[in-house]
């Protein structure tokens, strides 16, 4: 009986090693530069949604005051009404809202120096109700667009806890901005308009 020896030649280990070597440097380069670091040379970090990993951070500090804001809105049939808000890029802000009936909203930003009338919309639907958190991308204005399409009266109440700067409401050519509350509950006044 013959035994084949099945140790590898020098030379095959040696292309092993460099093709390893190559598959760990594309690996670096194509997934842990941009997951970790935020740097995308070849592009791939945007097409797998990786370059979000190397800012996600489990706490963030804020700069602006805390607070927190309750608005309650009735709308008329065919009636709209729009309540936003000032954040800084990266603020948070918690928000739940309910309405009596079914209305129409998107929930939308703009940033500074935008044209007039430019909104990017991150949510829109037909529904009585949305709940969530919400980080600014980009310093701006951030708020709901709610309106009732329906035939009955609807009431909107909306309350939001976060680092926001200012509260803003708008419906039907009236506007103006309101005042918000701190942590402690203690009312705070709003901007000059």
């Amino acid at each position: 009986m013959t035994q084949t020896n099945d140790i590898p030649s020098t030379r095959n280990l040696a292309w092993a090693t460099v093709g390893a070597f190559v598959v760990a440097v594309v690996v670096i380069v194509a997934v842990v530069l941009p997951a970790e670091y935020g740097v995308d040379p070849l592009g791939t970090g945007g097409a797998f949604g990786l370059l979000g990993l190397s800012r996600a951070q489990p706490i963030g500090a804020e700069d602006d005051t805390y607070k927190t804001d309750v608005l309650e809105i009735e709308l008329a049939p065919t009636e709209w009404a729009e309540s936003t808000y000032r954040l800084e890029e990266g603020s948070s802000m918690l928000f739940s809202w309910e309405s009596t009936g079914a209305v129409t909203f998107n929930f939308h930003s703009s940033p500074d120096g935008a044209p007039p009338g430019y909104a990017e919309t991150f949510d829109a639907q037909e529904v009585g109700r949305a709940s969530g958190s919400y980080i600014a991308p980009f310093t701006g204005i951030h708020g709901w667009y709610w309106e009732n399409l329906g035939s009955d009266y609807v009431t909107v109440r909306l309350t939001t806890a976060g680092f926001y700067s200012e509260a803003h409401q708008a419906r039907d050519r009236v506007s103006g901005f309101r005042s918000l509350r701190n942590a402690r509950g203690e009312l705070l006044e709003p901007p000059d308009e």
